[in-house]
C-alpha cells in the first residue's frame, strides 16, 4: 500500500498560506480544513492552511510525514437516505510545533499573504496565564503565543493597518472572539507592549465570535485497515464526520468577502448577531438531546438512534421540538423547521453510535441551560406549560433516583447533585422529591415551585411514568 504524500497522490498545486490554524485535532481537520479545501475547489480563495500545534505534544509530525494530506469520510443521512462521501484534503500545506522552533513560528507572522487566524484549543484554551511573563521564550497559553505572533507581525510591518488579520476562534465558549481579544490585550498590558500595538490590535484586526456545529467522531481505529485498503493509501490521519455542517460567523462584510463560502454552497452563515443561531442550536439540538435522554432511558432504550426510531419516544421528541421548542424561538419558521429536520436526521445517523448514558452526564445543569428556557418562554408566549418538556423533567427526577425497574442507573454528575437526589428520594416519595428538586435554587437559579402549575404538572407526569413502570413489572 502506498504511503500518502503529495508525490504518491500526484498533488502538484501549492497555494499561498492564508490561514494559520492553532490546533491539529480531528474537529478542525474535519470541519475548517474541509471547508477551505472546498473553497479552493469552487472559488478563487486560493489559500492554504499552516497548522500550529498549540501544546508541546501533538501530531504535527504525522501531518508533515503526509505532506498535510489526509482523507475526510462523511457518513450519515441526508434527505432521508444514507450517504457516504470521501474527500482527500489538500488545503493543509504543513504543520509546525513552536516548541521545537519558536523563531520559525514567529517568522510565520512575516507572511504578507496571511489573512486569517483560526483556532480550536478547547474551551479552556482561551485564558490568561500570569506565569507567561514575557515573549522572549514561548508562552504556555494559546493567547500568549498569538500575542507574540501578532506583535512580531506588527513590528515587522511597522504597524501597517492593512496587515491586520481576521481572527476566527472556534472554541466552544460564548463570545469566543471577544474573549480572545480581551485576553490578548491583557497580555499586551502584562508585557508592557507599546500603546501603538494595542491601537493596532483594536483598529486593524477583526475578532469574530463564532458558532460551530458538526459531529466529528475522528479517527476510525476499529476499521482503519479496511478503509486504507479502499483508499489505496496508508493514511494515518483519516477523519470521520457527519455530512451536516454549520458555521455561523459574526463579522463585517469585509470578512465575508475574503472568505467566500456562499459561492461554494457551504453552510457558513455570516451574521451581525449570532445570538439567535446559538439559541436555535442550544434549544433544538442540545435541548432535544437532553429532553430525550431520561424519557428514552426509562423506556428501555440505550442509543439516540433507537430512541428517535422508537414508536413512542420518536414522536415524543419530534412533537417536543416542533410544538414546544420552535414556538419559543425568533428565527423564521422555515429556518427553524429546516434545522430541526436536519437534527432528526443527525440523530438517526447509523454511523454514529451515540449512547444515551454518555449524553446523560451532568443532566441537571444541561436541563437548566438547554431546556428550561424553552419551558419558561413557552409559558410566557402561550399562557400554558409544555407537557412534553415537563414529562422530560419528571423523567429526569425519576432517572436521578438511580434505579429503574430493578436495575441500577449509572449516574454521572457532581457529588453535590448525587447527594441531593439520594436525600430527596430517601423516603421514596415522588411528590416530595419533585418539590425538593424544583425548589433547589442551586439547580435552577430560581424556585420553580413558584411557577404556576409547574410542580403539579411534573407530579402528574411522574405519576404516569411510575404507573407505566408498575404495569411493565406486572407483565414481567
Amino acid at each position: 500500500m502506498k504511503q500518502l504524500n503529495r508525490q504518491t497522490a500526484n498533488i502538484t498545486r501549492n497555494y499561498p498560506v492564508k490561514v494559520l490554524q492553532f490546533g491539529e485535532g480531528n474537529f478542525l481537520r474535519g470541519f475548517v480544513d474541509w471547508i477551505i479545501d472546498i473553497l479552493n475547489e469552487k472559488t478563487d480563495f486560493n489559500g492554504s492552511v499552516k497548522i500550529i500545534q498549540p501544546i508541546e505534544r501533538g501530531i504535527v509530525h504525522l501531518l508533515n510525514q503526509q505532506d498535510g494530506l489526509y482523507h475526510v469520510l462523511l457518513n450519515g443521512i441526508q434527505g432521508g437516505k444514507e450517504t457516504q462521501e470521501t474527500r482527500l484534503i489538500t488545503s493543509v500545506s504543513g504543520a509546525l510545533n513552536p516548541y521545537d522552533n519558536y523563531s520559525a513560528y514567529l517568522q510565520l507572522a512575516e507572511n504578507p499573504d496571511l489573512e486569517f487566524i483560526i483556532s480550536n484549543t478547547t474551551e479552556a484554551g482561551i485564558c490568561f496565564e500570569e506565569a507567561d511573563t514575557s515573549m522572549d521564550t514561548i508562552p504556555s497559553s494559546f493567547p500568549g503565543k498569538l500575542t507574540a505572533l501578532l506583535y512580531h507581525r506588527f513590528s515587522h510591518f511597522s504597524g501597517a493597518p492593512d496587515k491586520g488579520l481576521n481572527i476566527i476562534p472556534c472554541e466552544l465558549i460564548e463570545k469566543n472572539g471577544a474573549k480572545l481579544k480581551e485576553t490578548i490585550l491583557q497580555f499586551a498590558a502584562h508585557w508592557n507592549l507599546p500603546q501603538e500595538f494595542t491601537n493596532w490590535i483594536n483598529e486593524s484586526n477583526i475578532f469574530c465570535n463564532t458558532l460551530v456545529d458538526r459531529i466529528v467522531p475522528g479517527f476510525p481505529k476499529d476499521d482503519i485497515k479496511q478503509i486504507q485498503q479502499e483508499l489505496g493509501f496508508e493514511d494515518n490521519l483519516v477523519v470521520k464526520a457527519e455530512p451536516f455542517h454549520l458555521w455561523v460567523i459574526e463579522a463585517p462584510e469585509s470578512v465575508k468577502a475574503a472568505f467566500p463560502t456562499e459561492k461554494a454552497g457551504l453552510q457558513v452563515k455570516f451574521a451581525t448577531d449570532l445570538t439567535p443561531y446559538r439559541s436555535r442550536k442550544v434549544r433544538i439540538l442540545n435541548g432535544a438531546h437532553t429532553a430525550l435522554v431520561p424519557v428514552a432511558y426509562l423506556h428501555g432504550l440505550r442509543t439516540v438512534r433507537e430512541a428517535v426510531e422508537d414508536a413512542y419516544t420518536g414522536p415524543f421528541i419530534r412533537e417536543a421540538i416542533f410544538e414546544e421548542i420552535i414556538p419559543t424561538l425568533d428565527l423564521s419558521k422555515e429556518e427553524l423547521e429546516q434545522f430541526a429536520n436536519d437534527v432528526i436526521e443527525r440523530f438517526q445517523n447509523p454511523f454514529i453510535h451515540h449512547e444515551l448514558i454518555s449524553i446523560a452526564l451532568n443532566s441537571v445543569s444541561k436541563y437548566k441551560v438547554r431546556v428550561l428556557p424553552s419551558v419558561l418562554e413557552y409559558q410566557h408566549r402561550k399562557g400554558q406549560l409544555p407537557e412534553r418538556l415537563l414529562t422530560s423533567l419528571a423523567a429526569l427526577i425519576l432517572f436521578y433516583r438511580g434505579e429503574w425497574q430493578g436495575e441500577k442507573i449509572p449516574l454521572n454528575d457532581t457529588a453535590e447533585v448525587l447527594a441531593f437526589f439520594e436525600q430527596a428520594w430517601k423516603g421514596n416519595d415522588a411528590a416530595a422529591a419533585v418539590d425538593a428538586t424544583l425548589a433547589n435554587t442551586d439547580f435552577w437559579d430560581r424556585d420553580l415551585t413558584q411557577v404556576e402549575g409547574l410542580a403539579s404538572m411534573v407530579k402528574e407526569k411522574i405519576g404516569q411514568l411510575q404507573r407505566t413502570e408498575q404495569e411493565k413489572e406486572k407483565i414481567a
